[in-house]
């Protein structure tokens, strides 16, 4: 076999039992997750996700604006 592929089921089978080791009784994380409000981190990551894509965008049509003056 081939020593990647070796590699790979080694990860796979390493992450299945730790899985599920963790899917009986894992710690519980309660007080950390309530403390912490997500409202403003999903708030700045959408703003990000949106502005890179305003700069796609606006690359994109730049590019096609371009290449309509080259064509005619």
């Amino acid at each position: 076999m081939n020593k990647h592929i070796q590699r790979g089921l080694a990860l796979v089978g390493a992450i299945v039992v730790s899985g599920s080791a963790l899917a009986d009784g894992g710690p519980d994380l309660t007080p950390l997750t309530s403390a912490v409000s997500f409202g403003t981190v999903v708030t700045a990551v959408l703003a990000i996700a949106v502005s890179l894509a305003g700069v796609y965008v606006a690359i994109k049509g730049a590019k096609t604006v371009i290449s309509m003056i080259k064509g005619a």
